[in-house]
């Protein structure tokens, strides 16, 4: 049974996820003259012309006035308030019915798919229509030019310093491409991926009657458990039984388990 459920999420997640580009990890690859940029932890957002859809291709119940004016071509982009928000963010966008405080999201662009020219070329057509149609509630994410390594390191230590996750850093010559490329790559301190809730282990000593840890399973099936990252009101009310979680980690053991996995946040999108 719970092979079956494994392989009913995995097909539903893969079926109904839109085709954007992913990036890589940054491994000391060459990027001079590329483009960086800060990493928002937000709800990615795609715009489709008509309808914003998350990642996983499902309806984001906007306010009509959010997209309204919104172009006629595609946008990609992400949900955000400011850093330490993801929570928040999340709460408000997910909602069925349209949240008061949509007032306070902004739309982050990252990208213009489909469109023709170089990224610097693209991220302009959306700037041209963002000033005429003088929408407040959309900005384009700036990108910042990165000569050498040197300069990568600082500006993600800047990030850091004020309390972001991360940097994007991407080859801005390149024409739209979808998928996971070597022309878009992430760069953190820690890395983060994605696993479904399949149980628990109880606590024990200062967490006697608490949840210890929760057992998690990969999409390629490798299962372990987690059992930092956790409020004690997280630890009364854990994830539940087949919620997907965010965790953050360095690397993989020789057994291909994410080292020092701590939990992030439970995702909704």
């Amino acid at each position: 049974m719970l092979k079956l459920f494994v392989l009913s999420w995995f097909l539903f997640t893969h079926l109904n996820a839109l085709t954007l580009q992913k990036a890589k990890l940054y491994n000391d690859q060459n990027i001079s003259g590329w483009v960086m940029s800060e990493k928002l932890d937000g709800i990615r957002a795609f715009w489709d012309g008509k309808n914003l859809l998350t990642r996983k291709g499902k309806v984001i119940n906007a306010p009509k006035y959010f997209t309204k004016e919104l172009p006629p071509f595609e946008l990609d982009g992400e949900l955000w308030t400011r850093r330490g928000e993801f929570e928040k963010i999340q709460s408000i966008v997910l909602e069925e019915v349209p949240h008061a405080k949509w007032s306070e999201i902004k739309y982050m662009i990252f990208e213009v798919p489909h469109a023709e020219g170089n990224f610097t070329s693209r991220l302009a057509r959306v700037q041209k229509y963002r000033d005429t149609k003088q929408l407040q509630h959309v900005e384009i994410i700036e990108q910042k030019r990165c000569n050498n390594q040197t300069e990568l390191d600082s500006f993600l230590e800047s990030v850091l310093a004020l309390g972001g996750e991360g940097v994007m850093i991407k080859d801005a010559s390149r024409d739209y491409f979808e998928g996971r490329s070597d022309s878009i790559l992430k760069v953190k301190k820690a890395q983060d991926m994605e696993a479904k809730v399949i149980g628990y282990k109880n606590g024990t000593g200062k967490f006697s009657g608490l949840m210890g840890s929760l057992q998690v399973e990969l999409q390629n099936g490798t299962q372990f458990f987690i059992g930092s990252g956790f409020s004690d009101a997280q630890r009364k009310n854990p994830p539940q039984i087949g919620e997907i979680i965010t965790f953050k980690y360095y690397g993989f053991t020789k057994f291909k388990k994410p080292k020092f996995a701590s939990f992030m946040r439970v995702r909704k999108d």
